[in-house]
C-alpha cells in the first residue's frame, strides 16, 4: 500500500488530503501539523473571528470526525525536523521516522519577529495561529491602547478590529503609506484615509527602537525619531517568510520558497510543494512567483494532490486575495508588483469607496481590484488573463463605468 505524507496540517494540506480521497487514492494518508488544532483557515483570525462576530468552529476546514471517516491519519502537535528525500523518510520531533512513497510540503510560512529591546514582552504579540488570535481577541475586548507595527494587510485588519472593539490605535509604518509596495500610492491612499476616518493615528517613515515598561508591563514604544507612543499592547505585522527548513535539509532548491514547476513538483520526483511555501512557475504570468494568500492554499492543495497522483496539472490560477476593514470590502486579482505597471486606472467613485482599480502596462491589465462593488471578479480575472496573454484594452473605455467589463474584450 502506498503512503502519502503531507507536512503541514493547514488549509492547503487538508484540501490536498481531501482531494486525494476524492480522486480515488486508497493508500495511507498521513497529515502532520505542528499545532494542536486540526486544520483551519487563517483569514478569520484577523477578520470575523477577531471582530468577535464569527464562532471559532467556522474557521476549521473539516469537522473533527472527517479525518477518521476518510481514513486520514492526523498527527497534531508533531514537528517534522528532517527530510531525507533519497531515503524517502521524514523525521518527526527529531526521533520518529515516517517512510513515504510521495510527500507534500505544505509547511506555509512563519512570522517575522521584531528584534529590538523589549520585543520579548508578553504584551508584544503576533498573529499567525489560533492560539495567538485567542489571546488578541481577549485583549482587544478589554480595550486599551494598541500599537500596530507594520501597515500591511494583517496590520490594517488588526487595526480595524481593535478600533471596532473600542481601542485607541496607532500604526507605525516605515513606508510613506500603508500597503504602498503592494498596491501603489494611488490605492494605498484610500486605505490610509479609511483608517484615519475611523480614528487610527499613523506614524509613517518610522520604526520602533525599543519598548518601555513599568513593573514588567509594556507602557510605551520609543520610535527611531525619539518620540514615544503610549501602548498597552503591541501587535507586530512585519511580514512572513516561507518555512523552507525541511526542503533545505533535503537539499531541494530554495529561492524565496521551495522551487517547483507548474505542476508543483520539486526537483525530486516524489516531493511536491504548495501554498505559501511554494515558489512555482506560473504558466499565465510567465515567471516564478510565490503567493501568500488564502486562495493559493485553497486551490494549490488540490492541484498538488492531483499532481502526486500522476495527473496532468498546470497550476495557472490567477492570484487572488480579499480584505474586510470597517465598511470596506475588497477583492484583488492579478499580479502587479511594484515597478511592473505603468499606471492605475480607476472607474467608479473613489471618494465614496465604491470603485474598481486596474494596474496596467502598455494597455494590458495586470491586476484588478473591486472595492464595495460585487459580482465582477469573473470579468476582472478575464481581463487579467487577457492582459498576460498580450491583449491590450482601450484605457479610456476601461475607466468608463458605462462600458460593461466584458465589452472591453473581443
Amino acid at each position: 500500500m502506498s503512503t502519502f505524507v503531507i507536512i503541514g496540517a493547514s488549509l492547503a494540506g487538508a484540501k490536498a488530503a481531501e482531494t486525494l480521497r476524492a480522486e480515488g487514492f486508497d493508500g495511507r494518508i498521513v497529515l502532520v501539523g505542528e499545532e494542536i488544532e486540526r486544520p483551519y483557515e487563517r483569514p478569520p483570525l484577523s477578520k470575523g473571528y477577531m471582530l468577535g462576530k464569527d464562532p471559532r468552529d467556522k474557521a476549521f476546514v473539516h469537522d473533527e470526525s472527517w479525518y477518521a471517516e476518510h481514513d486520514v491519519e492526523l498527527m497534531l502537535g508533531r514537528r517534522a525536523t528532517n527530510l531525507d528525500a533519497a531515503a524517502h523518510t521524514v523525521t518527526l520531533d527529531g526521533v520518529a521516522k515516517l517512510t513515504y512513497d510521495k510527500l507534500l510540503l505544505a509547511t506555509g510560512s512563519r512570522v517575522r519577529t521584531l528584534s529590538v529591546p523589549g520585543a520579548e514582552l508578553s504584551d508584544v504579540r503576533y498573529l499567525r495561529t489560533f492560539d495567538e488570535a485567542d489571546v488578541l481577541l481577549e485583549r482587544l475586548r478589554a480595550g486599551g491602547r494598541v500599537l500596530v507595527v507594520g501597515a500591511g494587510w494583517i496590520g490594517l485588519e488588526v487595526a480595524a478590529a481593535a478600533r471596532e472593539h473600542g481601542c485607541s490605535v496607532t500604526v507605525v509604518e516605515a513606508d510613506s503609506l500603508p500597503l504602498r509596495r503592494v498596491i501603489g500610492d494611488e490605492v494605498a491612499a484610500v486605505f490610509r484615509d479609511l483608517h484615519v476616518a475611523h480614528g487610527v493615528e499613523f506614524r509613517f517613515g518610522a520604526g520602533v527602537r525599543e519598548f518601555g515598561t513599568v513593573g514588567g508591563r509594556l507602557t510605551h514604544a520609543v520610535l527611531d525619531d525619539d518620540t514615544e507612543v503610549p501602548a498597552d499592547l503591541v501587535v507586530a505585522g512585519v511580514g512572513i517568510r516561507p518555512a523552507t527548513e525541511l526542503a533545505e535539509a533535503a537539499g531541494l532548491a530554495v529561492d524565496n520558497g521551495v522551487v517547483t514547476d507548474a505542476a508543483l513538483r520539486t526537483a525530486h520526483p516524489d516531493v511536491y510543494a504548495c501554498g505559501d511555501v511554494a515558489s512555482f512557475e506560473h504558466p499565465l504570468i510567465g515567471e516564478r512567483i510565490r503567493v501568500e494568500h488564502w486562495s493559493n492554499a485553497l486551490n494549490g492543495g488540490p492541484a498538488a494532490a492531483r499532481s502526486m497522483l500522476g495527473q496532468q496539472v498546470r497550476y495557472d490560477r490567477v492570484p487572488y486575495f480579499f480584505t474586510d476593514q470597517y465598511d470596506l470590502g475588497m477583492e484583488y486579482a492579478g499580479w502587479a508588483p511594484q515597478g511592473s505597471y505603468d499606471s492605475v486606472v480607476f472607474r467608479g467613485d473613489v471618494a465614496a469607496r465604491e470603485f474598481l482599480a486596474f494596474w496596467v502596462k502598455g494597455g494590458r491589465v495586470l491586476a484588478g481590484m473591486n472595492v464595495n462593488i460585487w459580482d465582477v471578479q469573473d470579468e476582472i480575472q478575464a481581463l487579467v488573463k487577457a492582459g498576460f496573454a498580450g491583449q491590450a484594452v482601450d484605457l479610456s473605455r476601461l475607466a468608463d463605468d458605462s462600458v460593461p467589463l466584458p465589452d472591453l474584450l473581443p
